[in-house]
């Protein structure tokens, strides 16, 4: 741990960042983080399940579009209220 962050700097905001993200604390920066990765997770098997339930009838490219833009739509919200419930457990 401590040679991984002697690697990034003596910058002390990084430094914090990657202690809390190893650690396993939610603050606003890990779980923005874990927001934006939860949200990438999503558009990514949104676009994979479009394909495979509506590539056939639509076209894979307007299924995986579709399927990437509303695969957020449910995952974002639940992983935010799960991060919120976390922090005060």
């Amino acid at each position: 741990m401590t040679e991984i962050l002697s690697r990034l700097g003596t910058n002390p905001m990084v430094q914090s960042f990657v202690s809390n993200l190893v650690v396993g604390e939610i603050t606003l920066l890990t779980g923005l983080f874990w927001l934006i990765i939860a949200g990438i997770m999503s558009v990514i098997g949104g676009a994979i399940g479009g394909m495979l339930l509506a590539g056939k009838d639509l076209g894979y490219q307007l299924s995986a579009m579709m399927g990437s833009l509303l695969g957020p739509a449910g995952v974002i919200p639940v992983a935010a209220v799960g991060l919120v419930v976390l922090k005060l457990v």
